[in-house]
């Protein structure tokens, strides 16, 4: 399934994210679970249970990469039901999320994001998770939900991404002026390579002055 522009953009962060991050945060949540329990058998299990579902979320990232949206929905289900204390789980909703949201199943697309935003451990899948959040009740028309959604403290990383949504939520409320200023925003915010970019400046001069 193709996906448009904003979707691959943030498909892309999150990859390069969790390359990055990945393997600290499971570090960071054993090493947290060691010193907290003690517990020989405890650290096995919970150390079990993190290979399990690593292994699981890159065979759902390989589905993905195969456009296999019916394989990559089955094994983040598998994450969220059976590791929901691993670090991935929260990944897993925002991506199973992701999937269902592209294919217009905002109902469930809906429950993952929530389910991501109640189990993550890392505010870069939270504010994704929030975005991703946002973006669904826009399109239910819950505007003043997706204003507080965006009005939530997030990384500066993600500044053009939302207030590019704003601008959107703004023109649907028929708040011109304010709109404008979040295209703006979204305009000096968003990096110079990024897809999206010349979109929303299309929606700035749509705008006027």
């Amino acid at each position: 399934m193709a996906l448009d522009l904003e979707e691959q953009e943030q498909l892309d962060e999150f990859k390069a994210w969790w390359r990055q991050n990945g393997k600290w945060v499971i570090a960071g949540v054993a090493a947290f679970l060691i010193v907290a329990g003690g517990v020989r058998g405890w650290h096995y299990w919970t150390a079990k249970q993190a290979t399990q579902a690593s292994q699981l979320f890159e065979q759902a990232m390989q589905a993905v990469a195969a456009n296999d949206v019916k394989a990559a929905k089955e094994i983040t289900g598998q994450i969220m039901e059976n590791y929901p204390r691993t670090a991935y789980s929260a990944p897993a909703a925002w991506l199973a999320g992701r999937i269902n949201y592209d294919a217009g199943d905002f109902k469930s697309a809906k429950a993952q994001f929530e389910y991501a935003l109640d189990h993550a451990r890392d505010n870069g899948v939270e504010q994704l998770a929030r975005l991703r959040l946002a973006a669904v009740l826009f399109d239910e028309k819950d505007y003043d939900g997706a204003l507080k959604q965006l009005a939530e403290k997030h990384d500066a990383a993600y500044d053009g991404l939302y207030a590019q949504l704003k601008g959107d939520v703004f023109v649907a409320q028929g708040k011109t002026n304010e709109a404008r200023e979040a295209y703006r925003l979204a305009v000096e915010k968003l990096d110079d390579k990024s897809p999206l970019k010349p979109l929303v400046e299309i929606k700035l001069d749509g705008l006027g002055s």
